[in-house]
This record gives C-alpha cells, structure tokens and sequence, in this order.
C-alpha cells in the first residue's frame, strides 16, 4: 500500500466495471517525460542504425524494453479503494469519562462502584492498545483534560486509578454531553497536528442527566471520530451512592447520598440510562455496548487491534500499487543483458606482443663461435 501523491487518473475497464487507475510519479511530470522521450529516442535510433547486425540489434531492442518498464515503474500506477490497515502506533484514543456521583453507584459486580470497573476498563483497553497515544478526559459539572495525548499508556492508567467522583457538596446536577465541547477541541487539535493518525473515542459512562437541561448533540466531535465505542455501567435495577468529601480516607463518611425530593429522604438510587447512552454511540456514530463485571474489552478493540480503523486521509490516501508488475520483466532484461555484457568482456583477449627476431627467430642472443661459422653456400 502506499499514499496517493500528485498524480493523474487513467480510467480502465475490466470485466464491465470502471476503475481509476492512479498514476504517482518518483519526477515531476514534466521532466519525465524530458528523460523519457530522450532515452526512448536514443535506444530507438540504435536499433535502428544496429539492425544489419543480428547481435547488436536483439542487444538494443532489449534496451529498449528496459527504458519503457523502466518508465512505467517510475510512473507508478495504482489502483485506489484498497483496504488500509493501519497500525496502533497511528492511533490517538481518547477516554471521555463521567465522574458524576452516579459512577460511585454500588450495582457493579459485587456491589462494588461503577467506578471500579470504569478504572479497569481504561486499564485492560490501554494494555490491549499498546503503543497507541491516549488521552483522558473526565466531566461532572464540568469537563477537565486529565491527561493530554501521550504514549505514556502507564500515566493514563495512574491518572484513572486516582480518579474519583465529583465532591457531593459541589455536586448541582450534570449533563452527559458536558464534555462535548473539550473533546470536540482535543480532537480537532489532533486531526490538525497529524490527519493520517485515527481517533478513537472510548466513553465510559452511565447516562444519567441530572441537569435540568436537554443534552447537547455530540455531532460537532463526530466529524474527528473514526472509532470507538460507548460503555455502560450500571443496572436497571440501580445502586445507592456514597457521599465523597474529597479525601475518600478512613476519616471520610461513611453515609450515602440521600433523595431529599421523596418523603423520608431514603437513599438516592442511581439507574442506567442505556437509551441516553446509545444516542450518545450514535451521534459519534460508533456502537454501543453495556459492561458487565468479568468481561472482556476485547469485543471493543476488536477493530483497533485489527487495523480496519483508520483515518479518513489515510483512508482516501490508499492505494495498491501496481509497478511491480512492470518491474519483474525488467529485471530479467536487466539481468540478461548484463550477462550479455559479462560474456562479451570475458571473448576479448590481449594481443601478445611479437617475439625479437621475427616469427621464426630466436631468443638466442649471438655467440662468438658464430662469427667462424661459414655461411650456407659460402666457398671455403
């Protein structure tokens, strides 16, 4: 796979379908085609000249050859719409979660708070998403950036096991859509700093609205979502909540939360809103899914781990490439005609030098007794 550069498109048919084949060329348009026309031009005309010669004239033709596959390969043709599959390490998750007095709730597990399996949510989704970026967010009256984007997935989980409900004295009632507005930012400031990375939205909540007012869309953030999912936490059936100080040590009380609306002020019971939830899943346009206490997370990073989620740059960006096709045969061209090259250089011999005195002569140098001998045909 790669990215779609500057290039053009080339529309082809293949069994009665229409596809774009995409052109992204290693040079500028312009000067390959300068080069092209040069070298096509140049190995075309020593054919030509070389075309008495049966050995000269295959040599060129095969160079030929090599400058068109070569040309084809550096115009790198594509096919766009291939499956991108993107690694975790280009993934920024997101942790949006409700620290409203309902998480406390006691109907988790055992009657253990919500937030106990909020805070081990976060840490199994972290580890199962190793190397990815994360980022924490959580909200009662107001929202509060916990964490920025880091790959430091240790620090998120630390910063989510110290996380606690709002105090109950400050507590004056909230929305589930409190943190539209931060995340909608964080998001938005990610996509800017890098597009091909993908945002993952993870939040971890029980949809009860205790503000007065309707609950805003979360449709401006869902532009900048690209995965993710909505969990709940809670029952139907509901749980009391303790009242938090700020402290939580062996000090604080141990008193619940009481509904002063009903007569006798009995224990305030806090119940899931999985309808609230699941309009939130779709305003981010992710699923939805109610958490139970022993399960797994793995159904909701299923398609992070599996790289479907990307992107939508990286998504528009993929294509398949399809040089290689051009390349294979120009290798073997490349190879045959270095061989060639290999073979004509091994046939050429240096000339050796003539012996002194001739073909017949001898390397002898003259002795005295020589000047006594008479000649042939020489009277004595």
């Amino acid at each position: 796979m790669s990215a779609v550069g500057t290039g053009e498109s080339l529309v082809t048919a293949s069994t009665g379908v229409a596809r774009a084949v995409v052109l992204q060329p290693v040079l500028p348009w312009w000067l390959l085609a300068v080069v092209g026309v040069a070298l096509l031009g140049f190995t075309a005309w020593r054919l030509v000249a070389e075309r008495s010669n049966r050995r000269l004239a295959r040599a060129w033709a095969r160079r030929l050859g090599v400058v068109a596959l070569l040309l084809v390969v550096a115009a790198r043709p594509g096919l766009p719409g291939g499956s991108a599959e993107a690694s975790v390490a280009q993934v920024n998750v997101f942790f949006v979660v409700d620290t409203t007095s309902s998480i406390a709730a006691e109907d988790w597990g055992d009657g253990e708070p919500r937030l106990t399996g909020v805070r081990a949510d976060v840490a199994a989704v972290a580890e199962q998403l190793a190397g990815a970026r994360f980022s924490l967010i959580s909200f009662d009256s107001t929202a509060v950036l916990r964490t920025p984007l880091t790959d430091d997935a240790a620090a998120v989980v630390s910063a989510a096991e110290v996380m606690n409900q709002e105090i109950t004295t400050y507590s004056r009632g909230s929305s589930i859509s409190e943190a539209n507005q931060l995340l909608a930012e964080r998001l938005a400031e990610a996509r800017d700093a890098d597009p091909a990375r993908a945002n993952v939205v993870y939040y971890l909540g029980d949809g009860e609205q205790t503000s007065g007012d309707e609950p805003e869309s979360f449709a401006e953030a869902a532009g900048d979502v690209d995965g993710g999912a909505v969990l709940g936490y809670g029952t139907a059936a509901g749980g009391p909540m303790k009242v938090f100080d700020g402290y939580g040590d062996q000090y604080s009380s141990d008193e619940y939360i009481l509904d002063r609306t009903r007569a006798g002020e009995p224990e305030a019971i806090s119940r899931i809103d999985e309808d609230a939830l699941r309009t939130v899943a779709d305003q981010l346009g992710v699923p939805y899914e109610h958490r139970s206490a022993g399960t797994s997370v793995d159904s909701v990073v299923a398609d992070v781990r599996s790289g479907s989620v990307a992107s939508d740059a990286t998504r528009s960006e993929t294509v398949t490439d399809l040089y290689w096709i051009a390349a294979v045969p120009l290798f073997l061209l490349v190879l045959v005609d270095a061989l060639q090259v290999a073979r004509a250089l091994a046939e050429v011999r240096p000339a050796r030098p003539p012996r002194p005195g001739g073909a017949g002569g001898s390397d002898r140098p003259p002795r005295a007794s020589d000047a006594r001998r008479p000649t042939t045909g020489a009277r004595p």
